[in-house]
């Protein structure tokens, strides 16, 4: 008898699971490609950490020429040891 509505409401229930679920996907995708905004605190710690690398690097180019050119053998453990 209402045969028809009940298979209606079947598909159309249906036709709802599939937006829902891409929506869904459509959601987790787009949280994924959000830009990350770093915190103050974030780029106050990216900042010191380069400036300590560029500190370090200038270092190794002013101390590291002076001892590769040295003329002495590299020590090996065992003569050390004895």
């Amino acid at each position: 008898m209402n045969n028809w509505h009940n298979d209606f409401m079947a598909e159309y229930r249906r036709q709802e699971l599939l937006e829902e679920a891409e929506r869904i996907r459509l959601e987790k995708l787009a949280l994924q490609a959000r830009v990350r905004c770093p915190t103050r605190l974030e780029r106050t710690i990216l900042t010191f950490a380069n400036w300590m690398i560029s500190k370090g690097k200038q270092l190794r180019k002013r101390y590291e020429a002076t001892t590769v050119n040295c003329g002495h053998p590299p020590r090996v453990a065992s003569r050390i040891n004895g």
